[in-house]
C-alpha cells in the first residue's frame, strides 16, 4: 500500500513539475479536441459522471436496507467515504495549484464545447469515476464489474480532453487522484477496524 501510495505521488509530482511537457500536453489536447466538439455521445459521458458514481454508493446502501444485509450498507459507506477523499483531496490540489483551462491559456487552439472557467488541475470528473472504479473493484474484486467500470472512468477522461476543459495531465492526475483515495480508504478501515472486517472485501453480488 504504501509502495502504491509512493508511486502515484511521485507521478502527481512529475507532472507539476512539467517544464518542457507542457508542450506535449497542449499538442495532445489540440489533437484530441476538435474545432466543433459536438459528440453528444462524449456530452452525455463526461455528464453522467456524478450521477453515476453516486449511484454505486446508493445501490449497496439501499440494497444493504432492502435486505437487512449490513455487509452491503458498510460496502456503500467505504465507496461514499473514498468518493469523500477524493473530492478533498482535487479540490485542495485544484486550489493549490490554480492552473487554468486550456482554453483560457489557448483561446486560438482549443475549443471548448460550452464557456467554462475554473481551475483545471487535476481533473474533478476523472477522479471522481476512478476512485468510484477503483471501490468497486476493491469491494466486488469480479472482472465483469471492475473492468466495465475502468472502461467507462477512462471514456470520461478522454471526453474531457475532447470537449476542450482539461489537459491529459489534468486526466492522469485525476485518475491516480481518484485510484489514491479508494486505496487510501481502504487502508484507513483496515487500520481502523482490523481484519475481523476482512469479509467486506471479498462478498458476492
Amino acid at each position: 500500500m504504501k509502495k502504491r501510495i509512493g508511486l502515484i505521488a511521485i507521478l502527481i509530482l512529475i507532472i507539476i513539475f512539467r517544464g518542457n511537457a507542457q508542450n506535449w500536453d497542449i499538442d495532445n489536447a489540440k489533437s484530441i479536441n476538435p474545432e466543433n466538439p459536438n459528440s453528444s455521445y462524449w456530452k452525455i459521458t463526461s455528464g453522467s459522471a456524478y450521477f453515476l458514481s453516486a449511484a454505486a454508493p446508493v445501490y449497496f446502501i439501499t440494497k444493504g436496507f432492502i435486505k437487512n444485509d449490513l455487509v452491503l450498507k458498510r460496502k456503500g459507506y467505504h465507496i461514499f467515504s473514498a468518493i469523500t477523499i477524493e473530492f478533498v483531496a482535487s479540490e485542495l490540489m485544484k486550489q493549490g495549484i490554480d492552473r487554468k483551462r486550456p482554453a483560457e491559456s489557448y483561446p486560438a487552439e482549443i475549443y471548448p464545447y460550452r464557456n467554462v472557467s475554473g481551475r483545471s488541475f487535476p481533473s474533478g470528473h476523472t477522479s471522481l469515476v476512478f476512485a468510484t472504479a477503483a471501490s468497486l473493484s476493491i469491494e466486488c474484486k469480479k472482472w465483469y464489474i471492475t473492468l466495465p467500470a475502468y472502461a467507462y472512468a477512462c471514456s470520461v477522461g478522454y471526453s474531457r480532453i475532447y470537449l476542450g476543459v482539461h489537459y491529459p495531465t489534468d486526466v492522469i492526475a485525476g485518475a491516480a487522484v481518484g485510484i489514491g483515495s479508494a486505496y487510501l480508504n481502504k487502508w484507513v478501515y483496515k487500520k481502523i477496524f482490523g481484519q475481523k472486517n476482512r469479509v467486506l472485501y471479498t462478498i458476492k453480488i
